[in-house]
């Protein structure tokens, strides 16, 4: 046995043995990597000085912690494909339908234009600002109204808006800045490996999945 130990108390193999194994178990599973390994440092121990054996225990359980969390890795992946695969073609089925979209922008043509805000508290005074591209402010006054959601139309022929891109914002005496929510037809929907699933509305160009508030159906109420 002394004849076989170096002058640290290691087998004069094991620097190559070690080196031969890591080379040949590169295309390994982690669990065959690991058990290769171990068996190499169980052969590779100073026989005078053996390891202890809940060192081993412990990278025994180091390793089903690591198979596990790539397990679970892997099975969110393949879950979240499905489900973002299932989210497309259910909201394909709303081609044609009208949405309600959480938004600040709009594109006006010719035709009206309808959406809503819901007010927390009582206004005398509501405006609905539009902001042209161009910097050009178009305001509609909306009037008195209660606490609750507002409807309102926003007619380009009647209130002399030109074609284009504008921002939108709500005044309210009351000092309070509600979300908007504007109506459009679903055109388009498609898959972005960047941003998930976007869907091609009427007035409000290509949008997020998740700006939707409301399905409303093949037509307005």
């Amino acid at each position: 046995m002394t004849a076989a130990v170096s002058n640290n108390g290691s087998n004069t193999t094991g620097s190559s043995s070690s080196s031969a194994i890591t080379m040949s178990s590169t295309d390994d599973s982690p669990s065959e990597l690991f058990t290769t390994l171990l068996v190499a440092q169980i052969k590779n121990q100073n026989p005078l000085e053996p390891t202890d054996p809940s060192e081993f225990v412990g990278q025994l359980t180091q390793l089903s912690q690591m198979e596990a969390l790539q397990n679970l890795v892997s099975q969110s992946g393949v879950t979240a494909s499905m489900l973002e695969s299932l989210q497309v073609l259910t909201l394909g089925g709303q081609v044609g339908s009208q949405v309600t979209v959480t938004t600040d922008t709009v594109n006006l043509s010719s035709e009206p234009v309808s959406g809503s805000f819901t007010l927390g508290n009582a206004s005398a005074a509501t405006t609905l600002v539009l902001t042209g591209e161009g910097g050009s402010t178009y305001k509609l006054q909306l009037g008195t109204h209660a606490p609750g959601e507002v409807a309102f139309t926003i007619d380009p022929e009647a209130l002399g808006l030109p074609a284009g891109s504008y921002t939108m914002s709500v005044v309210a005496d009351s000092g309070e800045t509600p979300a908007i929510g504007i109506t459009g037809q679903v055109q388009k929907v498609r898959l972005s490996p960047t941003t998930g699933v976007m869907l091609t509305v009427a007035n409000l160009g290509e949008i997020s999945s998740t700006a939707i508030t409301a399905f409303n159906g093949s037509s307005v109420n």
